[in-house]
């Protein structure tokens, strides 16, 4: 992950090419993350921008969606950038930072592959932390309405007569 200290002067090509890893998101100033690819950009109120990198990435693992554009996942979690809750997203990204390097690697966004970073997850499952996010992210994940598209959802159909009227009988594989 690349860190610009001084954003001011550069133009947006510039910016963009600062970043070392493909895909991953870096640090602009205090407080603001980008994607390298323009998809996205966040700015951070309490969280560190670290940390909610981290969490991007983590939430990307867990339900992974290679048609899904990070910044719905950048949506899914920015409810964890508050004062509430920013020492228990803190504290659970340093305790899956902690077990990335106890698998031999700088930190969980230091993690290279999809499959090291599940396994590292994997060890963590049963922690009230990746609990809270995965449950988190059922809803702010699925639940907004430029997603369901992607994955084939026309949303409500009880105001237009049900499913059985509007695409229930459409299986054209059987």
């Amino acid at each position: 992950m690349g860190t610009i200290t001084d954003p001011k002067g550069l133009t947006r090509r510039q910016l963009l090419s600062r970043s070392t890893a493909a895909g991953a998101s870096f640090v602009v100033g205090a407080g603001f993350l980008a994607a390298p690819n323009a998809a996205w950009a966040m700015e951070t109120t309490v969280l560190k921008p670290e940390t909610f990198a981290t969490l991007v990435q983590m939430a990307r693992d867990i339900y992974p969606h290679d048609k899904v554009g990070d910044e719905f996942y950048v949506m899914a979690v920015k409810g964890y950038d508050t004062a509430d809750a920013a020492p228990g997203i803190e504290a659970g990204i340093a305790a899956l930072d902690a077990a990335a390097q106890g698998h031999g690697f700088g930190g969980y966004l230091d993690t290279g592959w999809e499959r090291d970073r599940v396994d590292i997850l994997r060890g963590m499952e049963n922690s009230a932390f990746f609990q809270q996010i995965r449950g988190g992210l059922v809803t702010g994940l699925y639940n907004q309405k430029a997603v369901w598209p992607i994955f084939g959802y026309e949303g409500s159909s009880f105001e237009f007569g049900g499913y059985i009227d509007r695409g229930f009988d459409d299986i054209n594989w059987l």
